[in-house]
Parts: structure tokens; sequence; C-alpha cells
């Protein structure tokens, strides 16, 4: 494994893979959330950490337990448990150190348990066979691609919801939906210098 491989595998995962507008995968918190900059930011860290820690304790769970016990087909459910134990820790240490930030975020950081990205991510490196270096990149690029895409849709979403001039028809999700596909297809164009 070279840095350079490590590198692609980083610049996919951002840019080119993003999981929300390539894959169009954790839909909810990036409509439901995205309304401001700092409830994005709280939700992008709350899912980078999220999805790095589920993803490295599924891999070493798998290949350190499932596969020598021959139960991988338990991996789903066993992610999930993982994964809903990671969110309920995050949960409790928002609630502690941030209570505005845990009142922001509101009913999307319990969704986050059943966000399909978090089980997504697991599951996609167990899938493609990645070592525990390239399972630990992935799973910092995939959510930091997700916070990107987050914090920028939110920043537009605010400077949409100052201007006045926006017909009714298009004020709220229409125009975020619009907003969305735009993006989709900006972002299509790093898919197509891979």
């Amino acid at each position: 494994m070279t840095l350079g491989s490590i590198f692609s595998l980083f610049i996919a995962g951002v840019l080119i893979n993003n999981i929300i507008l390539a894959r169009f995968i954790g839909m909810c918190p990036f409509l439901g959330v995205s309304t401001k900059l700092s409830s994005a930011i709280g939700m992008g860290i709350a899912v980078i950490f999220v999805i790095f820690g589920a993803s490295v304790v599924c891999w070493l769970v798998y290949y350190y337990v499932l596969v020598p016990l021959g139960i991988p087909y338990m991996r789903l459910i066993t992610f999930i448990l993982l994964i809903a134990s990671f969110v309920q820790f995050v949960e409790m240490f928002i609630k502690k150190k941030s209570p505005s930030l845990y009142k922001a975020l509101g009913i999307y950081l319990p969704l986050i348990t059943t966000n399909c990205a978090v089980l997504y991510v697991a599951i996609d490196n167990i899938t493609q066979e990645y070592n525990m270096v390239e399972t630990m990149v992935n799973s910092i690029a995939v959510p930091a691609g997700f916070m990107m895409v987050l914090c920028l849709f939110a920043t537009i979403r605010e400077r949409l919801s100052a201007n006045e001039d926006m017909p009714r028809a298009f004020q709220g999700n229409p125009i975020a939906l619009v907003i969305a596909a735009i993006m989709a297809i900006a972002f299509g164009a790093f898919a197509g210098m891979a």
C-alpha cells in the first residue's frame, strides 16, 4: 500500500464517491440539519466520530470475532448494535458538554443510529476487503465528505433564507432540493475527472 493509494482512497471518499451527492445515502440529516451552519458543523463532527469509531470497531469485530467463529453472516445485526452503542455515547457526551448543540440537533442526533451512511461505511469496508489502514482512511474520508457537503449546503440555505425575493412556491424544501440537485451535478464532475 502506497501513500498515493491512500491519498486516492481519501479523495474518492470525499469528492468522487461522496456519500450524499453520488450515493444519495444519509439524506435525512442532510435536509433536516442543514438550515444553520452551526448545526451542520455539530452534526458533521458527530457523524465523523460515529462513522470512524463504529467502522473501526466493526472491522475488528468482523475479522477477529465473527470470521474466526465462522459466523460472518451475523455482521449486519452485530454492526447495528455497535453503531447504536456509539451513537448513545456521542449523544450523552454532546448533551453534557454542549446542551445548546444537543438542542439544535434535536431528533437528528439519535437518528444517526438509523442513518444508513454509518452502516454503509462499516459494511463497505468489509465488502471492499480493506485492511485496517484503508478502513481508517475510508472511515474518515466518507464522513468528511458528508460534513463538507452538509456545511456547503447549510451556508447556501442560510443565504437563501435571507432572500426576501424568492417566490413562495420555492421557499423551504423545494429550493433545498433544487440546490441539492445542482450540487450533485457539480460533484458529478469529479467522477468524470477520475
